[in-house]
């Protein structure tokens, strides 16, 4: 993962914090998808306000993807490993 502003994990919590809000009415699963969306849309919209026109976007579509899917995946394997590290920690009052 590139450089990460001084607010970063800041701005990430609050989406995590409005994601644990959101399971005292709905499922984790649901919750995670909802979130997944929002996150695609988010990006497609970020992608959308580098091109002047569709044309170029659509031109870079592939490029675009592959950016946000390896960087999601750099994230999920770095967080996946921190709760394999610390899983009896985290995970202690599920148990």
């Amino acid at each position: 993962m590139s450089e990460v502003d001084d607010d970063f994990y800041n701005r990430a919590d609050q989406h995590i914090y409005l994601s644990n809000d959101q399971l005292k009415s709905v499922s984790k699963g649901k919750v995670s998808a909802s979130m997944m969306y929002s996150v695609a849309r988010f990006n497609a919209w970020v992608s959308a306000c580098g091109w002047t026109s569709s044309e170029e976007m659509k031109a870079a579509k592939e490029e675009t993807m592959s950016y946000f899917i390896t960087e999601y995946k750099k994230m999920l394997n770095e967080n996946l490993d921190e709760y394999i590290n610390n899983f009896d920690e985290y995970m202690k009052s599920k148990t």
